[in-house]
């Protein structure tokens, strides 16, 4: 009982932060946009927020083996809080860039605690149902937050402060657990060559990925403002996308463990670019039609991650898994950190059309690459199941590792 209360505890926790994080990247640009921010502005807000990703993913592994789990988690939350709070200091887009470097330490540093939590508590007879409802509570709270931004008002007091309540609530089932701290975990090593060296595709697919994410997720609602969409209609095109990647999961997941992964990846790419083109040219088709593109680009383009996780494994030994996932991470932390920048300056140069054509270059990239890659070697036979991999953490790895040793 005691262990279910523990799980129950963390699922909570998660929850939370992902209504609070998940609401916070809409939201800002959203705000930026009111306040006069240029687009290229509200672009670097979400650059910003996976800086701080980055740095909490390598920082707070460390910092658990010097505070412990729940002293490393309420730093991070409060760091989080600080910087949601101090939106409503200053309107000078510059400093809200450095809030949201704080917001991001917290939301990958929160996440290292409750999935190195996790993983000391999971055994392998129970570690295939946690990693299901984990998976499903991080999908429905980030479903949840796309859902607030429509009675959350831009640039208000109140919006930042109904933020920063949930993501301070999120201390309270955690920390009150009575259920003892597991042993800290060593640190990952980050050898983001390891990656590479196994499957230069998975790491070209990881960047694709980040490229898509990282633009649609923070400048999406510059896009949606841009083609007449409302506040509330801008926060059911962000749902459309996160549910429409929820639906892809099982039909991908098949497709991946039935064929050539690399196919697979392929064959995503040409549909994510025939989804980018639609929505390029019935972007003012009317509103349905833009949530309709919105699902549809999401099924296509948000399991991409996991698909090319999935190939890297294919390659790896069982003592290489934790340190090949910390190290596809990096490499989807480095494309997130560009992506929005640069499709923010496309829109500002260009028009809102410049999000999707950026993301569809990209992934005429990943297609051209797996088809060079698919001659340098053949697909191997014994391969690790499809598994749908979170984008939250360095530690992420040890959490996923029972349910890929089984080649």
């Amino acid at each position: 009982m005691r262990l279910l209360i523990s799980f129950a505890a963390l699922f909570l926790s998660v929850f939370l932060l992902q209504l609070s994080s998940g609401g916070v990247g809409p939201l800002d640009a959203l705000s930026g946009l009111a306040l006069g921010f240029s687009t290229a502005q509200i672009g670097l807000l979400g650059s910003a927020h996976f800086v701080g990703f980055f740095i909490g993913c390598w920082w707070a592994p460390r910092l658990l083996g010097t505070v412990g789990h729940s002293r490393a988690f309420a730093a991070f939350t409060a760091a989080g809080a600080i910087g949601l709070l101090s939106h409503t200091l200053t309107e000078n887009p510059y400093a809200w860039t450095i809030f949201r470097v704080a917001i991001g330490i917290c939301i990958s540093g929160s996440y290292t605690v409750v999935e190195a939590w996790l993983q000391a508590k999971a055994r392998n007879a129970n570690r295939g149902r946690v990693m299901g409802v984990y998976r499903i509570v991080d999908t429905v709270g980030s479903l949840a937050a796309q859902l607030m931004i429509a009675v959350l008002e831009p640039a208000a007091y109140v919006s930042y402060n109904i933020l920063a309540l949930l993501c301070m609530a999120a201390l309270f089932p955690l920390t009150l657990s009575q259920v003892r701290q597991p042993r800290t975990p060593k640190a990952p090593r980050l050898r983001p060559g390891l990656a590479w060296r196994l499957s230069p595709l998975s790491v070209a697919g990881v960047i694709v990925a980040a490229v898509s994410a990282a633009s649609f997720r923070m400048v999406g609602p510059v896009y949606g403002q841009e083609v007449g969409l409302s506040t509330g209609q801008i926060a059911w095109f962000l749902a459309a996308w996160v549910l429409g990647g929820a639906m892809a999961q099982w039909p991908v997941g098949w497709l991946a463990d039935k064929f050539d992964r690399r196919n697979v990846l392929i064959g995503l790419s040409v549909a994510s670019i025939v989804s980018c083109a639609t929505t390029i040219a019935l972007g003012a088709a009317g509103d349905l039609a833009v949530f309709a593109n919105a699902t549809i680009f999401g099924m296509v383009s948000y399991p991409i991650y996991s698909v090319s996780a999935a190939h890297a494994h294919d390659f790896a030994d069982s003592s290489e898994r934790v340190e090949l996932s910390a190290g596809l991470m990096f490499f989807f932390a480095v494309g997130a950190i560009g992506a929005p920048y640069l499709s923010s300056t496309l829109i500002q140069g260009f028009g809102p059309a410049a999000l999707f054509g950026m993301i569809a270059v990209a992934h005429a990239g990943l297609i051209l690459f797996g088809m060079v890659r698919r001659r340098a070697r053949p697909t191997v036979e014994d391969r690790t199941p499809y598994v749908y991999s979170p984008r939250t953490s360095f530690t992420i790895g040890r959490l996923l590792r029972g349910q890929r040793d089984t080649k």
